[in-house]
């Protein structure tokens, strides 16, 4: 039995050797580097293809989509959604297409031709403030009474459709392209109408003599005034026919001129000559010869005596 012990103990304490044998390589070893399993990400972003110039429109050729390591904020995937998009500033070539780089707002929605033009508005005249942005409106104008005549009276007083079909590109804070401007008191005092430049005189010439007055129409109704039902307003300069010009100027460049030249308020009126831009001079008004006074005890008068009063171009007697 105390063999059988010796022995026992004898392969314990071998064991023993060998387990701190053990502890001890692998204590020495270097420890296992885990394999990488992460993969650098990429994201498809839209680039310029060569230098895209501000202000002038981007075409698909001038675009391509490239991974990237880094999204930029802001940055498109399809380059579709940047097809006719103008830069704000010059993008150089290989350069990420991003939405701070682009013109946006009201801009956009403006069609050429066109210009953004604010008017007063309140509940009264703007459908009870019931206009949206992207609705079509009709502006009517009426022309204050003037009350200067000698009569007091003015019988030239006048309301008339000015535009038809006049797009609403923002009505208070709210506008077409979804950003806005809070306004600290709530109230709608303005709105934005897309207007063509060659109109934008008439607009703003009526909205400062007269009142303008808004009317909300269905965006299907195609019904607009006809223009060549009516003969041209004169301009408040005088245009000079330069040779070369005609069929081949642009629209754009003769709306341009015809706004430079302006518009009075006698055209605008209609009171105004069409053959002379200058105003009718009116004849002054015809006063009737006074009577002779009469005085009291008159033997050779057969009448009463009076005083004649003249109001407004009338005659009157009044005794006294």
């Amino acid at each position: 039995m105390p063999n059988l012990t010796k022995i026992l103990a004898g392969v314990l304490i071998v064991i023993a050797v060998l387990l701190g044998v053990f502890a001890w390589t692998l204590g020495r070893r270097p420890a296992p580097v885990a394999p990488s399993t992460a993969v650098q990400a990429s994201f498809p972003v839209v680039v310029a293809t060569h230098p895209l110039p501000a202000g002038k429109p981007i075409t698909a050729d001038a675009l391509r989509v490239q991974s990237l390591p880094i999204n930029p904020s802001g940055a498109f995937t399809d380059p579709a959604q940047l097809v006719g998009r103008v830069p704000s500033a010059d993008i150089g070539p290989e350069s990420p297409v991003v939405e701070s780089q682009l013109s946006s707002g009201l801009a956009e929605h403006i069609e050429p031709g066109e210009r953004a033009l604010a008017v007063r508005v309140d509940e009264s005249n703007a459908v009870s403030n019931r206009l949206r942005p992207g609705n079509f409106v009709d502006v009517f104008f009426t022309l204050k009474r003037d009350g200067s005549g000698m009569n007091g009276e003015v019988d030239q007083t006048q309301a008339r459709l000015l535009m038809s079909k006049v797009k609403v590109l923002a009505f208070g804070s709210a506008t077409v392209s979804g950003d806005s401007a809070a306004d600290p008191n709530g109230a709608v005092r303005t709105a934005v109408l897309a207007v063509p430049v060659a109109d934008v005189d008439r607009l703003t010439l009526a909205e400062s003599a007269g009142r303008l007055v808004f009317a909300l129409r269905n965006p299907k109704d195609n019904d607009v005034v006809d223009a060549t039902a009516f003969a041209p307003l004169p301009g408040v300069l005088k245009v000079v026919a330069r040779a070369g010009t005609g069929a081949s100027t642009p629209d754009s460049t003769l709306d341009s001129t015809k706004a430079a030249a302006g518009v009075s308020l006698d055209a605008l009126s209609g009171m105004g000559n069409a053959a002379t831009p200058a105003a009718k001079i009116a004849p002054l008004p015809h006063f009737p010869a006074p009577a002779p006074m009469r005085t009291a005890g008159n033997a050779t008068n057969s009448t009463k005596s009076g005083i004649e009063v003249i109001r407004g171009g009338r005659a009157e007697t009044v005794a006294w």
